[in-house]
């Protein structure tokens, strides 16, 4: 397999307690072309020593340090930063697999259209992983192919953004990681889908993704639901929604009601709900009448937002049966 120069970006801020361990499993990757650019974002703690005694023992170790500027900032200064033709995305507290590079390298060469490359991942430790996480977890790895990937592309990000390799002639069409006040790595994402590029995953465990209470997702009020809610109804109008005059909605619910809301900012008409519950038919919802599956109608395009665990492989096959075709007549949100 010929090589090809990968850049390993790894923003981090106050990592020093976890960081010895993800620079380690980055330096013991069977594909040696790479170096990894480390932006320092201003960290009080020992990372900088850290970072310094990396960068001393290891020449493919290199270090920029700025002022602390946040989620945003810091990965697009290491994108900006790397030289490699790959980018390869690393958190300082997770772990790589030995081989994740040498799987990745492998298969952006065999596809010269695939934009974003992952791999399947693992919770650790596994101890303190609750229900909610396992649930992620097996989601996460059951979408392999683009198909896969970009059917479920609006129910939540589909690719576990740590663990993903990607192309920087597509990071650079896409206009790299912007602050846009919702989850920076999926607005990405959606902006290379919206580009045509692929999306795949080598069927490995590539990636160990640290769960942590501190966890930046838990702690930044931009990884939210009320956020992805919104970053997904900006991307519906943009990619799917052109030439439609309203939106129907399957689930009357606390996830339909939600997502009306943010239908209704965004100045989209809901048509009608879409219920099996017969408390809720007949009845209204953000002005919009409740109807059975029944009265579900081929005039606007329909969404489906039902959180019950099973309902989304259910309510797809139903709608299979009908002869309806995702994306082109309805997209899944839960």
């Amino acid at each position: 397999m010929s090589t090809l120069l990968v850049s390993v970006i790894m923003p981090c801020w106050n990592a020093a307690r976890y960081l010895d361990e993800a620079m380690e499993s980055v330096l013991r990757q069977t594909f040696s072309d790479f170096e990894v650019v480390v932006v320092d974002d201003g960290s009080t703690d020992e990372t900088p020593e850290k970072l310094a005694g990396w960068a001393r023992r290891d020449s493919r170790v290199r270090v920029v340090r700025q002022e602390h500027q946040g989620l945003v900032v810091a990965p697009q200064r290491a994108v900006e930063e790397a030289r490699g033709e790959l980018l390869a995305r690393m958190d300082s507290d997770d772990i790589m697999h030995p081989r994740r590079l040498e799987w990745q390298v492998e298969m952006m060469q065999e596809r010269p259209r695939l934009g974003m490359c992952g791999g399947l991942i693992e919770f650790f430790p596994r101890e303190t992983m609750r229900a909610g996480m396992r649930r992620y977890e097996r989601w996460l790895n059951s979408l392999v192919t683009h198909e896969e990937i970009v059917r479920d592309m609006f129910v939540e990000h589909p690719l576990a953004h740590p663990s993903v390799m990607m192309r920087r002639e597509a990071v650079d069409e896409a206009g790299g990681y912007r602050e846009m006040g919702w989850p920076e790595d999926y607005d990405l994402c959606l902006r290379m889908y919206g580009s045509g590029w692929e999306f795949g995953k080598v069927p490995e465990v590539v990636h160990q993704w640290r769960d942590r209470p501190d966890r930046v997702t838990r702690a930044e009020t931009r990884y939210a639901k009320t956020k992805f809610r919104a970053c997904k109804v900006h991307f519906l109008k943009e990619l799917h929604l052109r030439g439609w005059d309203a939106v129907q909605v399957w689930g009357a619910g606390k996830e339909g009601r939600a997502l009306g809301k943010h239908l209704k900012r965004a100045q989209l008409t809901i048509s009608r709900y879409i219920d099996i519950a017969p408390t809720k038919i007949g009845k209204k919802v953000l002005g919009a009448p409740v109807v059975a599956p029944d009265e579900l109608g081929h005039d606007d395009y329909l969404l489906v937002a039902v959180g019950a665990e099973g309902a989304r492989d259910q309510i797809r096959g139903e709608l299979a049966a009908r002869g309806w075709r995702e994306p082109e007549d309805y997209r899944t949100m839960v």
